[in-house]
């Protein structure tokens, strides 16, 4: 029996108006039939600004018909944004992941309708807001309207994300599979990559890395570690076998310890089955999950992260090619530094040494426009399948020695000619 009077996702948006600032359920949390019922909305509202990071699924509020309606402010950019920003119907915001609560909270941006996904209500009345906790927590506990849909697919995580079904404004029912993000087997090159990574990883460790090849390579080279941990703004599916065969414990960690501590999950539907109400996984606010003051308590901190290019002084850019955004800041940062405070912390951009187009992503200077998300001054260990870099406390000529050498061999003649040139390297 239902504790709750469902309306049309139609019904819901409704209660949008114009000029309104609205934020979106984040990543794989992102509600997809009360996004299209705000884009089919569009003739009638005006001045209407969406917030939010990554979502998954399509966006239809950012297409071109919509522009005059809708200006989306991208926090973190996916696939799905893209075009929008490029196109300049979405303008991106740069902002640690760990930050965006702040906006809300403190009231740099007054929010007038969440728009969330949630599971069905327990027998006391809360939902869960799942897979994604993140910066929606604080979205939704700032807006003036709550609109949720309820999906009998989303899981009931354990954390920070419980909300009590009389603090909707508004649900619709809705049944759908949770969009799924699928890791292609890790190449050559990318299982090098993650054996490089894994080399420095201790027993004992806690670990921080996101969704893709090379995390997903690095996790897999760790089978023969010893009592790990977990302490991560994103939860993926390489992450399970590791827990399954006691080589993840979090026995170590003085922040809940025994349990893995993420802010969102992305990943294969086994991934959300394993979590749906699994003590073990605690989803916890963004805020809290990526405060350095915490991560640095924390043992061992390895923080693995990605980056499109790096040049010679080790200056990393993971958000843009040049001026094209193309993702974010994200919680880089937050665990870049977090990690490094750490005892015994290592903080680790592993990336390989080649695009797909086979241009060098270890280059003499960035591109122009491109952003800085951690800065030379931050920046540790830098990793590709030849090797690894260790840049703490080193000259930039000495730095330009280290990153030449694990550099693709074919580009090693053109970088040392960049910084004997541009730097007076000898």
């Amino acid at each position: 029996m239902k504790i709750y009077s469902p309306v049309s996702p139609e019904e819901a948006v409704s209660n949008i108006k114009s000029n309104d600032n609205i934020f979106i359920h984040s990543a794989a949390a992102s509600p997809q039939v009360l996004g299209k019922a705000l884009a089919d909305r569009h003739h009638s509202l005006k001045n209407v600004t969406i917030y939010q990071i990554h979502t998954e699924g399509k966006a239809p509020y950012a297409d071109e018909e919509c522009k005059d309606s809708f200006l989306i402010k991208s926090l973190f950019t996916g696939a799905n944004m893209r075009e929008a920003v490029e196109a300049g119907r979405a303008e991106f915001v740069p902002i640690f992941l760990s930050d965006i609560p702040y906006l809300f909270r403190r009231k740099k941006v007054l929010l007038d309708v969440a728009l969330l996904q949630v599971s069905p209500p327990d027998k006391a009345g809360f939902c869960s807001l799942g897979v994604s906790v993140d910066t929606s927590l604080a979205a939704a506990e700032c807006a003036t309207l709550r609109i949720a849909e309820i999906n009998p697919n989303m899981p009931r995580t354990h954390g920070d994300g419980n909300i009590h079904i009389s603090k909707f404004h508004c649900v619709t029912d809705v049944n759908y599979p949770i969009p799924t993000h699928i890791v292609s087997e890790p190449t050559e090159v990318e299982m090098k990559i993650g054996q490089h990574v894994a080399s420095l990883v201790e027993n004992g460790a806690t670990l921080q890395m996101g969704i893709g090849a090379i995390p997903n390579a690095a996790l897999f080279a760790m089978k023969n570690h010893k009592e790990l941990g977990i302490h991560t703004e994103m939860f993926s599916d390489g992450i399970i076998p590791l827990i399954e065969s006691g080589v993840i414990t979090n026995q170590h960690k003085t922040k809940h310890k025994g349990y893995v501590v993420t802010g969102f999950m992305m990943g294969s539907s086994n991934l959300y089955a394993y979590v749906n109400d699994n003590p073990l996984i605690r989803v916890l606010d963004i805020m809290y999950v990526n405060d350095t003051a915490v991560i640095r308590q924390l043992p061992k901190v390895t923080a693995i992260n990605s980056a499109i290019e790096v040049d010679l002084t080790g200056q990393v850019c993971a958000d843009s090619i040049g001026t094209r955004i193309y993702s974010g800041v994200g919680g880089q940062m937050d665990f870049i530094r977090g990690a490094a405070l750490s005892e015994g912390g290592k903080p680790i951009i592993a990336l390989p040494s080649l695009t797909i187009r086979g241009i060098s992503r270890i280059t003499p200077m960035l591109k122009p426009g491109a952003g800085v998300v951690t800065t030379r001054a931050h920046v540790q260990y830098i990793v590709t399948e030849y090797g690894i870099a260790y840049l703490f406390g080193k000259s930039i000529q000495d730095r330009a020695r280290a990153l030449i050498q694990i550099a693709h061999p074919s580009f090693r003649e053109e970088l040392e000619k960049a910084a004997r040139e541009i730097w007076h390297l000898k």
